[in-house]
This record gives structure tokens, C-alpha cells and sequence, in this order.
């Protein structure tokens, strides 16, 4: 997975992230939709806009994130910009976040958009340099983790997997576990899964809460299978290692749905 089809994919389940990235409150998130939009009859696809609400005066912030060099960058940045505010005949106010992995990534900015780059309008960031803000926040640490070296990268994914299972609800630990792991299947694309989940088992994943309450989900869910087997409801707790309360409760959900079916 490319760096910046991952980033929109964070961006996509954890919109606030951008917020944050920006030196904005995460629950300025709230009234926004982000989405990718191909402006008609011109070919042109903007990969990432946040809409705001229609009844609502917010901005739209437009973002880019560019993880190989591209001289022509901006020429295309602004064009797209500007197109979709001619065809959506816009009159709020905009701002455009251009992201690049390392500083040197970044191209020359034309005479002709200097002016522009230069005023409040444009923002750039350079994921490397995201500094201690990263260590005190799990968002902007998951982006950090995109370019860390390996040697550090390990490093870091140890202190969010700590940062994750401090979160509730269980829910969003299991939503940011899968993201982390995904960013992990990026930086480690030699590893297989076995050599990732060991990753994992390194700082004590397993005993956390997000871990825990996964595997016991998971045994949950062959509950209804062993009763057909003719198994009892105590005998499949000792065999799951799981409290007998737990068991009687997916029993019972399972007879339900077998109400309903018949």
C-alpha cells in the first residue's frame, strides 16, 4: 500500500486526525464528511476534501499528500482547487493542506503561486518533522510511524499499541489495533503476519484489554457450533476457558436467533 492512499485511508476512518495535524481541536471534526471528488467533464479527481455541512459556514479544507517528488505539483494542486470551486460555485472560505513525507520531497513552488503559498490559505507539513507532538498524540504518532526508519519504527509502535490500550471504547481500540496493524504491514512489507502478530506479543498486546476482549469475542462466536456438537454449556466454558456467564448469554443470543429463523 502506497504511502498516500494509506493517509487517506487513516484520514477516512480517523478524520480528526487531520484537525489535530493542523493545530485545530479534534472536535472541529464534527460537521465534516471527507471524501474524494472527481470534478465533472474535466478528468481532474481531487483525492481528499472535507465537506462541510451545507447549513454551516466552516470552511473546505482541501488536502494533498504527495510521497514522491512531483515538479509539476502545484501547477496541478491549485488547478483542481480552483476547478472545483468554479464548478460547485462555492462561496465559503477554503484552505488546502499540501503533506509531503520529508522535506525534500517538496518541489519548487511557481513564481506565479508564491504569493499564495506564502499567505494563510496553504499550509505545508512534513510528516519527519512532526516532532514531540507526535509522542504525546496517538493520531499524529500513527503518522509518524509512516516514515520512521525500522530501527525506530518498532520503537514507536510499541508506545502507540500502550497509547491504544488506554482507549475506550473497546470499539475504537479495535479500529485503531487494525489501523496500526495495517501501517505495520506498510513499514514491514518482508514480514508476514506470524512475524507482525509477534510484533504485537512483544509489548504485552495480549494482555490488554483490546487483545483480551478480541480473543474472547472470537470464542464467542463458536459457541452456537459446539452446541450442536452436544456440548454443555459448562462443558464449553472449561473447554474455552471462558466465564460460564459469557457462555450462557451466546447460548442464549443463539436460541434467539433460532426463534426468529424458524
Amino acid at each position: 500500500m502506497k504511502t498516500n492512499s494509506l493517509f487517506y485511508h487513516i484520514l477516512q476512518s480517523f478524520p480528526s486526525i487531520f484537525f489535530e495535524l493542523i493545530g485545530h481541536p479534534p472536535t472541529e471534526t464534527s460537521g465534516y464528511e471527507f471524501q474524494s471528488v472527481e470534478i465533472k467533464d474535466t478528468n481532474q479527481i481531487i483525492d481528499g476534501i472535507f465537506v462541510p455541512a451545507k447549513r454551516t459556514r466552516q470552511p473546505i479544507y482541501f488536502v494533498d499528500v504527495q510521497s514522491q517528488f512531483d515538479e509539476d505539483f502545484y501547477y496541478r494542486f491549485f488547478t483542481e482547487i480552483f476547478l472545483y470551486l468554479g464548478k460547485n460555485k462555492s462561496n465559503r472560505d477554503w484552505f488546502a493542506v499540501a503533506i509531503y513525507p520529508r522535506r525534500f520531497i517538496e518541489p519548487v513552488v511557481p513564481r506565479p503561486y508564491q504569493w499564495l503559498v506564502e499567505s494563510d490559505r496553504i499550509k505545508r507539513l512534513y510528516l519527519d518533522e512532526l516532532g514531540l507532538v507526535a509522542n504525546q498524540s496517538l493520531g499524529l504518532g500513527m503518522l509518524k510511524l509512516l516514515v520512521e526508519d525500522e530501527a525506530k519504527a518498532q520503537q514507536r509502535a510499541e508506545y502507540l499499541i500502550h497509547q491504544i490500550q488506554q482507549v475506550t471504547p473497546i470499539s475504537e481500540q479495535l479500529k485503531l489495533g487494525e489501523l496500526l496493524t495495517k501501517i505495520l504491514a506498510y513499514k514491514f512489507p518482508q514480514l508476514g503476519i506470524q512475524e507482525l502478530t509477534k510484533m504485537f506479543e512483544l509489548s504485552d498486546l495480549k494482555q490488554s484489554k483490546l487483545y483480551q476482549e478480541a480473543k474472547t469475542e472470537g470464542k464467542l462466536e463458536t459457541v452456537p457450533l459446539l452446541l450442536e456438537l452436544g456440548l454443555t454449556v459448562e462443558r464449553i466454558a472449561q473447554e474455552l476457558h471462558l466465564d460460564i456467564v459469557e457462555v450462557k448469554k451466546a447460548a442464549k443470543d443463539f436460541a434467539g436467533q433460532e426463534t426468529t429463523l424458524e
